[in-house]
């Protein structure tokens, strides 16, 4: 009987779930395991293996997650605000440094049990939640366009902005800005405001230049354009001149799986995780860099849609931060990869090796699937609400 009820409660889950969004995840998934199979080649350490344990730990998580209804998650949104902020300071004093050549040195990592976690991770899917309740209480009190709630709003967004870059990991901080400017568009907030933001970064703009950015951050812009340099090729343009020239050698078909000979060799540092793009041009050539970005677009659409259909402005702005998440680290890394844009150490969705990016990831992508499920006020699990915990202890006490 118990058997019966619970194969009755699974079919009921994928009754419910979005089957498209969760085929091309499984596509992503697979390709992504591919690619790092490959890789492991030419390595000591076998990526496949490890991103095959925390891709099934993140997407048990992300089913664990679906089932639970949004809202009551983020009831809990000023602890999980709090726990971010802590979270990063923590790094910040205590994290594990990992310095580079070139002037690199950021501290963006805590040690647990022995392994490296990225924090920021886990802190920009917590800022989903965060920021979307946020607008929603505004949106629902009628606040939205109150010039001083606007700026709480900014300030909201600010926090996690600036701990990132005293962390040393700037191309979080742009993933966390990009959140924020999708996510206040979807809540409803004034373009007048955009545009205002849109003045003060073109007049920071210099004084980023000349007064923020370290050395190596700017010989990363700079070089990029200067690709064709012999200089530039072997210091700090080496990276990415050696991912392109592995993209170009796969030309329309790739030299086949499993049989590139610069992967083999590791000619491109750091192919498992920021340069995987260029594993997929050597050796399934243009047609599998195609297929990967088809695959991006395709899930982000999808992400679009479950956001339209959303029964809530917290569902539509959860969504819109995850879409804002997946997109601009997509541009980010396949634009560095192809040398158009400089590098900012930001990985490919999905694609790249990494534990923690790629559980956070799922669990966004859990929480994307709750928003679906819950499209036309269909209830599922709930965490009890913040309100709800605070009477029932009153209750105990008396």
């Amino acid at each position: 009987m118990a058997n019966n009820r619970f194969f009755l409660h699974i079919a009921a889950y994928f009754r419910r779930i979005d089957k498209i969004l969760w085929l091309l995840m499984l596509a992503i998934t697979a390709f992504s395991l591919l690619l790092l199979k490959s890789v492991s080649r030419a390595t000591a350490t076998d990526y496949f293996q490890t991103q095959l344990f925390v891709t099934i730990l993140g997407l048990v998580a992300a089913v664990a997650l679906s089932s639970i209804d949004y809202e009551g998650i983020a009831s809990f949104w000023l602890l999980l605000a709090g726990f971010s902020f802590f979270l990063m300071l923590y790094t910040i004093f205590f994290g594990v440094s990992v310095q580079g050549g070139g002037g690199v040195d950021a501290r963006a990592w805590i040690s647990i049990a022995g392994r490296t976690f990225q924090t920021s991770e886990l802190v920009k899917i917590l800022f989903m939640i965060t920021y979307s309740k946020h607008i929603a209480i505004l949106r629902e009190r009628g606040l939205i366009r109150k010039p001083g709630q606007v700026m709480l709003l900014a300030v909201h967004a600010a926090v996690p902005v600036l701990l990132c870059h005293f962390q040393g990991d700037d191309g979080a901080a742009i993933v966390f800005f990009a959140m924020f400017l999708c996510m206040s568009l979807a809540g409803g907030v004034q373009i007048r405001y955009f545009v205002l933001l849109g003045a003060l970064v073109a007049v920071s703009v210099p004084i980023l230049w000349n007064f923020v950015l370290s050395e190596y951050q700017i010989k990363r812009f700079t070089s990029v354009y200067n690709l064709d340099d012999p200089a530039v090729q072997l210091d700090e343009g080496y990276q990415q001149y050696q991912g392109r020239l592995s993209i170009g050698s796969g030309q329309l078909t790739g030299k086949g799986l499993f049989s590139g000979p610069r992967v083999e060799s590791n000619y491109v540092t750091f192919q498992h995780s920021d340069y995987i793009f260029s594993v997929a041009g050597e050796e399934l050539g243009f047609l599998g860099c195609t297929a990967i970005i088809l695959l991006l677009l395709f899930y982000l659409l999808r992400v679009l849609y479950i956001a339209s259909k959303a029964r809530d402005d917290l569902g539509r702005c959860m969504c819109f931060g995850f879409f804002g998440l997946i997109a601009l680290q997509s541009v980010s890394n396949i634009g560095m990869c192809l040398a158009l844009l400089p590098v900012m150490g930001v990985t490919l969705p999905f694609f790249s090796a990494g534990g923690s990016s790629a559980i956070c990831l799922y669990l966004g992508f859990g929480l994307v699937q709750s928003v679906y499920m819950r499209r036309s006020g269909v209830e599922g699990p709930r965490l009890h609400s913040a309100r709800n915990l605070k009477i029932n202890f009153r209750k105990l006490k008396v």
